[in-house]
């Protein structure tokens, strides 16, 4: 038989491996299992990345290169359907950050706030007015609270304020030009230039 002879469904239909049969079969005694310890006992189960309780293999290779996870923007969630649940804001009034700690919607101050505009499926609008304080306050929840008659305040986090964006005014793009912004900005304004014909070269 030739290599281009064996066909597409050669190898498919494997014969299983029975173990446990003996001597003579040639996975019999202890069926692949080797000599006691846990290994050959009933239930074991191991990680498989494990070697043998030698330092693993990922542990070993050396760490380098940056990562930005331990800075991400950690928030508290708050829905507008559970502040309006809530018997502290029945009648509406203030919403901050303490005022939700209060109320148990939030745990402490250790993240900032984030308040979403998701009143559930039986409510289309806000019943009460609302003065809203908090990091960041979604297009949807502003919408909501503005239409009922109340109000909204974002102080923004961190990261707004490095980059110098008002979250309250309607163009949030970034007062200061961090050189990640200035190198979009120098990249979109040579694709500019390549479009009319012209070389743009940086200056400097």
């Amino acid at each position: 038989m030739m290599i281009h002879e064996v066909t597409a469904i050669a190898g498919k239909h494997k014969k299983r491996k029975r173990i446990g049969r003996g001597v003579g079969s040639g996975n019999g005694k202890t069926a692949g299992r080797g000599q006691k310890g846990a290994g050959a006992r009933q239930g074991f189960s191991k990680r498989y990345q494990f070697e043998g309780g030698q330092m693993p293999f990922f542990r070993r290779m050396p760490k380098f290169g940056f990562s930005n996870t331990k800075f991400k923007t950690q928030f508290w969630i708050v829905n507008l359907r559970a502040i309006a649940a809530h018997d502290d804001f029945k009648d509406g009034g203030q919403v901050d950050h303490d005022a939700l700690i209060k109320a148990g919607l939030v745990r402490d101050k250790s993240r900032d706030l984030k308040v979403l505009g998701d009143l559930g499926k039986d409510q289309e609008k806000l019943g009460v007015k609302l003065d809203i304080t908090a990091n960041r306050v979604t297009d949807s929840a502003r919408k909501v609270i503005t239409d009922a008659g109340g109000s909204v305040t974002e102080t923004g986090t961190r990261r707004d304020k490095v980059r110098g964006v008002d979250r309250n005014s309607e163009d949030r793009t970034p007062g200061n030009l961090t050189k990640k912004l200035k190198n979009q900005q120098w990249h979109r304004q040579r694709a500019e230039a390549f479009a009319r014909g012209e070389v743009l070269k940086k200056k400097g």
